[in-house]
Parts: C-alpha cells; structure tokens; sequence
C-alpha cells in the first residue's frame, strides 16, 4: 500500500511539527528505496515535563530507561499480554476505530479499570485486530514502550489511534517471542533512526499493517490524549501491544 499523491500542500502543512520544535532532520531510505524524511522533534505527550534546554540536543534521552525491558506498572499485565481472541481484519483504521466501545464507558466501566499492575483486560479488550494504515509519528517513554502514532492515508479525512510497541515482558512470558520480534522488526526499519522522549515525524507517512490487542487506557481517563497536538487521536483506545508488524506492505 503506497501513499497517494492527493494530499493537499495545506494537509501536509497541517500534519507536519511547528518547525521552532525541529532538532534535526534526517532521510530514511526505506529496503525498497523510498526515502522519508524524520523529523526529529522536542514535541512529548502534553502531560510531560517539557524538555530542558540542556535536554534538547538529545531529545531527553537522560529520561529514559535503558534497554529494551517493560519498566512501568500501570495495567503491566495486561499491557505484557496479548488477548486470547481471533484476529479481526480491517483495510481501514476508522472502520477499526467504529467499532470500539465509547471512551465515556469505557472510563465508567462496571468492574472499574484501575491503572494497577494485575488489572486484566476486561471483556470489551479482549480482542486482536490487524489492520493496514501509516505510521506518522513516534517517541520513546520512559517505561520503554514506543509511542506509535497511526492514522489513515493522508488524502482521505484524519482518524488517528495511539498503538505500543511494548517494552519487553519476562523471557518465560507466552508473549515474549513476538513482542520482541515486533520491536526488532522495527528496530531494523528504522536503522539509526530510533526516537528518543521527543516525537518523530515521518513525511510521507510509512505504511504499515499492524497487529496486536485492545487496550483501554484508563491513565488517560482524565486530561489531554496522548500524541502531537496536530496528530492526537480523539480516543484512548490504543492497540497495545503490538504483536506483529510489516512495514511497506
């Protein structure tokens, strides 16, 4: 699936970072030679501390823990798991998006999410999806999950979804293996150009087909959504973790 040229100069305009936010900028040159631009940014999640002066050049890599292992605890093992459920095919990411739950019940769900390390998935998260769409936008936290920020083709209306490239369970996790091979797989695309705590933008956006579980993420119940200000998803539903990932289908 490539991206389409019918995207207007204003959309592209409108999805790009404030250019005051852009550290660097890099090319990307894809295994089948497409080249993207990565623009390396100090944008984070609005809930986090803005970066320092001193935290700019490298984007607050100080932030963030080393390695590759999951090191947060809120929903730790839900957000570790991946849903005992058929794999649900969607072309669309706003046809995935139309099928989920309402956020407002979803944050006055009966039993109550809590953020807790044991809160499982309850029965309107115990679904797998696969679904193509385009990788715009990507940063770092500091628990080592990958903040993927996903949307449609650019030509057609904005929908975006927050999704999670996990940070690593245990090794004697049922979810290891392809968590692993999921983050690999982009560390691999992406070469030397993995995001630190500061977004990076992709332009064009890079397709992808992505799949993994549900996940609602009762952290966000209150205040702003996770993502850029020009790229937020209205939602926080998120697909976490991801369990599979193709890069230019």
């Amino acid at each position: 699936m490539a991206q389409t040229d019918r995207e207007t100069t204003a959309a592209r305009l409108a999805r790009l970072p404030d250019p005051a936010s852009v550290i660097e900028e890099a090319e990307l040159i894809s295994p089948r030679g497409t080249k993207y631009r990565v623009l390396k940014t100090s944008e984070l999640d609005p809930y986090e501390r803005p970066l320092a002066a001193e935290e700019i050049p490298t984007a607050g890599a100080a932030r963030l823990t080393p390695g590759d292992n999951f090191a947060g605890t809120d929903r730790r093992d839900a957000k570790l798991s991946i849903a005992n459920a058929p794999t649900e095919q969607f072309d669309d990411l706003q046809n995935l998006v139309g099928t989920l739950t309402a956020d407002s019940k979803m944050i006055d769900h009966k039993p109550p999410l809590t953020t807790a390390p044991g809160c499982q998935r309850v029965t309107e998260e115990v679904r797998n999806v696969r679904v193509r769409a385009f990788l715009y936008a990507a940063s770092r936290e500091a628990d080592n999950d990958f903040h993927f920020i996903v949307g449609r083709d650019a030509s057609l209306s904005p929908t975006y979804m927050n999704m999670e490239l996990s940070g690593l369970p245990p090794r004697t996790s049922p979810a290891f293996k392809k968590l692993d091979t999921a983050r690999t797989s982009y560390k691999t695309f992406i070469k030397d150009q993995l995001p630190g705590a500061g977004y990076h933008h992709y332009d064009p956006p890079i397709p992808i087909e992505v799949q993994g579980s549900l996940f609602f993420d009762i952290t966000h119940a209150q205040g702003p959504h996770p993502g850029p200000a020009q790229l937020r998803p209205k939602t926080i539903w998120e697909v976490h973790p991801i369990s599979d990932i193709v890069f230019e289908p």
